[in-house]
C-alpha cells in the first residue's frame, strides 16, 4: 500500500516485504506471488513531519573536549526539556548534515539538486543509520515489455497508467528483456523506444496482445480518486481520469490536460493552459461535458471535504504549501476563494503557492490534482461545504457507474475480489497512444502459492513475481520460446525485477529512553546493567563507532535469509535517496571541500554523493558505475559491508571513547540490544545474522543483545509504534523504510531534519 507513495512501513519478519500503516492506514500487503512485474510493489504511507529548524544548542551541555574528541555533558541534557536535548544531541550527531541540506534548500535546478546529494553524503557519512534493501529484487518472468509506461517513476501514479504499455502474447526471453533495456537506455524518448522495442521484437517472432491482465490481491474500496490516499483504490481508478502533465517511459513530464504551463518569476504561481475539446463522459460512454479549468477548482474544494486523503501534500508544513490551504483547513480562514487555485477562463488554470517549491509539478501525478466534473458529481447527489451546504459524497465514487471518465479507459465490469474489466475510452483525446486497448486486474488473495506461475504460463496473466515454492518448478519445467529455443522457464525466461523507492534501514538509536517496551514494562526488558546503559550511551554519539556497526552489518547474509544466496544483492540499496532518483538537467558547478567541481548534465544524483564520499576520504561505496546493465546504480550491491573499514572505525572509536573514560575492549565490550520476533523463523535467523556478523567483525567488542518477542504487537510497540523517540526499546531497529512523494530529495532528506518524521527511529522527538 502507499499514501502518496510516502512510506513508513513496519517490515513484517516473517514476510520480509510486507507492511504496515504508519499514519493513515492500509487495506493489506501485496505479495510476490501476484505482483505483476509492470507494477512497483508498494505499502503504506504516513503524513511527514513538520519541517523546522534546530534551536541553538545550549553551549553549557556541549561537554568537555579532551585530547580532540569532544563528549557531550550527559548530566546537563537530562537536565534539559526533552525538545531542547534532542536538538543538542541532533546537532552532534547531524550537524555537518543539518548545515549541508539548509544550503541546498536555497538552491534551484541543477545546483540545488547537485547540493542535495553532497549534504545526503554528509548524512550518510554520519552513521546515524544503515540504508539495508529496497523492495524488488525477485525473480520475475512476464508478457510485459520493460519500462513502456512510467514505471520507472518512483512517485505518483502514474506507474498505474497501463494504456502505453507493449505487451507480447509470448513470454519474453531473458536475453531479450536485456536488448530492450539496452534499447531503453539509447534512446531519446519514449517514443523512439517503443519503435526500437516493437521493431526489435517482431524481428525475434514475437507478436503483440491487445489485453494486459494484471495479478493482484487489492479490494478496492472507494472509485472516488480524491477521497482515498490508499494504492488499493487508486490503481483501479487511475487510468479512468488524465492528469495535468504525465511522466512518460522516459521519466520525462509531458503534457495531459494541460497543453503548456508557465511558471512566475517568483517561483509562486503555476499557470496551465487547458487542453481544449477533451470530453467527459459517463461509464457507457456517453458524453457528459468538457473538460475546463473549473474542474479543478471542484476537485479542490472536493479535496478540503477530504483533507485526510491527500491534503497533506498541499499543506505548508509537509508538502508545496498552497496559498491559504492549511489556513482553510484549518478553519482560520473561510473563505475558499482565497484558496490558492482559479479558473481564470474556461481553459486557464492557475495554482497559487505560499513560497517557491522547486518540486511542484512533479506532484501533479497525485489524486489530488486529478480533475472533478461538477456537474456529473452534483448528479450523484454530491455537495460542496465551502459552498455553505452539509458535505456529502451522494452516490459519487460508490461504483464505476458513479464516475465521470476523461481518461484513456472505461469500466466495462468489476466484479469484486474477482475480475474488474476496461476498455479504451473511444473518446479520448490521446486515443493513439493506446497501445492496450484491454485491460484486466485479476484476483488472486495468494492462498494458492503457485496460482500466478501457473496462470503466467498459460497466459492468462501477463506475468508474475516469482515465490519460493514457484522457482523450485521454473528451474525444472520446460517450453519452447518464441524463437524456437527450448529449455526451463527459468533459462529462458527469468529476470530480477528491478527496486522501487522505499528504503528500508537500520537504525541506530542515539538516545534511548527506555529498556521496557513503553506499553509494557514486562516485555522486552533489557539484560544490561545501568553501567552498560552508559556506556552504550556514550559509544552511540561517536560516529566512528556507528559507522563501525554499519560496517560491520552484513546486509547481503541478512537478505538471503529471505531471499536465497542467488539474490542476496539484488536489492540492497547503499543510500537514503536512491541514486538514480534524479540526473542533473543542466551542467552544474559546486564546491566539494574547497574545490570546484563540475558535473555534466545527465550526472546521476548517486555519482555526485560518491564524489563528497570520496573527497571526505570515507570508505563507502554509494554508486556503480557499471550496475544496471552499464546505466550505473546504487542498487545491487553492498557498498557498507567491509570488515577490515569496521575495525579501523572501531580502533578510532575506542581511542576516542578512551579519552572520556570509556573503555571498548574484549573483556568490556559494548552491549547493544536488537529485538526480533522468535514467532518467526525468517526473523530468528535474521537476528543471528546480525549477531554473528558484527559480533564476528569487531571481535567481539561489540556484543548483539538479541532481545526475544513471542508477539507480533509486542515486537510492534518496541521498534515501530511509538509516539515519540525516546519511548524506542532498541538500539538497533531494521524495521522502517521511507519512500517518497514527490521528485525531490527533499521529500527523503526532511524526514532526517530537527523534528523529521523518521527522526524518532533515532531516538529523537
Amino acid at each position: 500500500m502507499k499514501k502518496a507513495n510516502k512510506v513508513l512501513a513496519m517490515l513484517l519478519s516473517a514476510a520480509m516485504v510486507a507492511s504496515l500503516a504508519a499514519c493513515g492506514g492500509g487495506s493489506g500487503s501485496q505479495t510476490t506471488t501476484t505482483a505483476a512485474p509492470a507494477a512497483e510493489e508498494t505499502t503504506t504511507a504516513a503524513p511527514a513531519a513538520e519541517e523546522t529548524t534546530a534551536a541553538p544548542a545550549d553551549e553549557t551541555a556541549g561537554g568537555a573536549e579532551e585530547g580532540g574528541y569532544t563528549s557531550l555533558d550527559w548530566a546537563a541534557i537530562d537536565a534539559m526539556d526533552y525538545d531542547e536535548a534532542c536538538e543538542m544531541i541532533y546537532d552532534a550527531v547531524l550537524g555537518d548534515f543539518s548545515n549541508a541540506y539548509a544550503a541546498a534548500k536555497e538552491e534551484t535546478g541543477a545546483k540545488r539538486m547537485a547540493m542535495m546529494a553532497l549534504a545526503e553524503a554528509k548524512l550518510l557519512e554520519s552513521g546515524a543509520f544503515l540504508p539495508i534493501y529496497t523492495s524488488g529484487g525477485n525473480y520475475s518472468f512476464s508478457r510485459v515489455v520493460p519500462r513502456t509506461n512510467a514505471a520507472t517513476t518512483l512517485w505518483g501514479l502514474d506507474e498505474y497508467r497501463y494504456h502505453t504499455l507493449l505487451v507480447t502474447n509470448e513470454l519474453i526471453k531473458s536475453e531479450d528483456r536485456t536488448h530492450l533495456l539496452t534499447l531503453w537506455n539509447e534512446a531519446a524518448t519514449a517514443d523512439d523506444y517503443r519503435a526500437a522495442a516493437k521493431e526489435y521484437l517482431e524481428g525475434k517472432g514475437y507478436t503483440f496482445a491487445d489485453t494486459y491482465v494484471v495479478s493482484n490481491g487489492y479490494n478496492v474500496n472507494i472509485w472516488d480518486t480524491i477521497a482515498t490516499s490508499y494504492t488499493s483504490d487508486s490503481m483501479f481508478i487511475s487510468g479512468t481520469y488524465d492528469n495535468l502533465l504525465e511522466y512518460d517511459a522516459k521519466g520525462v513530464q509531458q503534457p495531459g490536460l494541460a497543453e503548456s504551463y508557465e511558471v512566475s518569476d517568483d517561483g509562486t504561481v503555476y499557470t496551465f493552459h487547458i487542453r481544449k475539446g477533451v470530453k467527459w463522459v459517463d461509464q457507457q460512454g456517453t458524453e457528459i461535458g468538457e473538460v475546463t479549468a473549473d474542474d479543478w477548482v471542484a476537485s479542490m474544494e472536493h479535496l478540503l471535504d477530504n483533507a485526510d486523503a491527500l491534503g497533506y501534500l498541499l499543506t505548508n508544513t509537509d508538502g508545496c504549501g498552497l496559498l491559504n490551504f492549511t489556513a482553510y483547513l484549518n478553519g482560520e480562514i473561510t473563505d475558499f476563494t482565497q484558496v490558492g487555485v482559479k479558473a481564470v477562463d474556461d481553459y486557464t488554470l492557475e495554482y497559487t503557492l505560499e513560497a517557491p517549491f522547486a518540486p511542484f509539478t512533479t506532484m501533479l501525478g497525485y489524486a489530488c490534482f486529478a480533475p472533478l466534473n461538477r456537474d456529473f458529481y452534483r448528479s450523484q447527489g454530491g455537495t460542496f461545504s465551502c459552498e455553505g451546504e452539509t458535505y456529502t459524497p451522494g452516490d459519487f465514487g460508490k461504483t464505476p457507474a458513479n464516475i465521470a471518465y476523461c481518461g484513456p479507459y472505461l469500466i466495462t465490469n468489476f466484479t469484486a475480489q474477482n475480475t474488474t474489466r476496461y476498455e479504451a475510452n473511444p473518446t479520448y483525446w490521446n486515443f493513439d497512444a493506446i497501445n492496450t486497448p484491454n485491460l484486466v486486474y485479476s484476483f488472486n488473495d495468494g492462498s494458492d502459492v503457485l496460482r500466478a506461475y501457473n496462470e503466467a504460463k498459460e497466459g492468462t496473466i501477463s506475468g508474475c513475481g516469482i515465490n519460493s515454492s514457484a522457482l523450485e518448478l521454473m528451474k525444472t519445467e520446460t517450453t519452447t520460446a518464441a524463437d524456437g529455443t527450448e529449455g526451463t522457464y527459468f533459462d529462458l525466461f527469468s529476470y530480477v525485477s528491478s527496486g522501487a523507492g522505499t528504503t528500508y534501514c537500520g537504525w541506530w538509536n542515539v538516545n534511548r529512553g527506555t529498556w521496557a517496551n513503553y506499553d509494557n514494562p514486562d516485555v522486552g526488558v533489557s539484560p544490561k546493567t545501568e553501567d552498560d546503559i552508559a556506556r552504550t550511551r556514550e559509544a552511540m554519539v561517536n560516529q566512528h563507532f556507528r559507522l563501525a556497526l554499519s560496517e560491520a552489518f552484513d546486509k547481503g547474509s541478512y537478505n538471503a535469509v529471505s531471499v536465497g544466496d542467488e539474490l542476496k544483492l539484488a536489492r540492497l540499496r547503499n543510500s537514503y535517496t536512491p541514486g538514480t532518483f534524479g540526473f542533473l538537467p543542466e551542467d552544474v558547478t559546486v564546491d566539494i571541500n574547497g574545490t570546484a567541481t563540475d558535473f555534466a548534465a545527465g550526472t546521476a544524483y548517486g555519482v555526485i554523493e560518491q564524489a563528497q564520499l570520496d573527497a571526505d576520504g570515507v570508505k563507502i561505496t554509494v554508486w556503480d558505475p557499471n550496475g544496471d546493465s552499464g546505466a550505473g546504480s546504487g542498487d545491487g550491491f553492498d557498498g557498507w559491508y567491509n570488515v577490515d573499514n569496521a575495525k579501523a572505525e572501531l580502533d578510532m572509536a575506542i581511542a576516542e571513547l578512551a579519552q572520556v573514560g570509556v573503555e571498548v575492549s574484549a573483556e568490556n565490550p559494548i552491549y547493544i540490544d536488537y529485538p526480533y520476533g522468535s514467532y518467526s523463523e525468517i526473523s530468528t535467523k535474521m537476528a543471528n545474522v546480525v549477531k554473528q556478523s558484527i559480533e564476528g567483525a569487531l571481535d567481539g567488542k561489540v556484543i548483539i543483545n538479541l532481545i526475544e518477542f513471542q508477539k507480533d504487537t509486542d515486537e510492534e510497540s518496541a521498534t515501530y509504534r511509538f509516539s515519540k523517540g525516546n519511548e524506542g526499546n532498541f538500539d538497533l531497529s531494521t524495521g522502517s523504510g521511507w519512500g517518497p512523494d514527490y521528485g525531490d530529495a527533499q521529500s527523503y532528506l526532511d524526514t532526517i531534519q530537527p523534528y523529521g518524521y523518521m527522526c524518532k527511529n533515532l531516538g529523537l522527538w
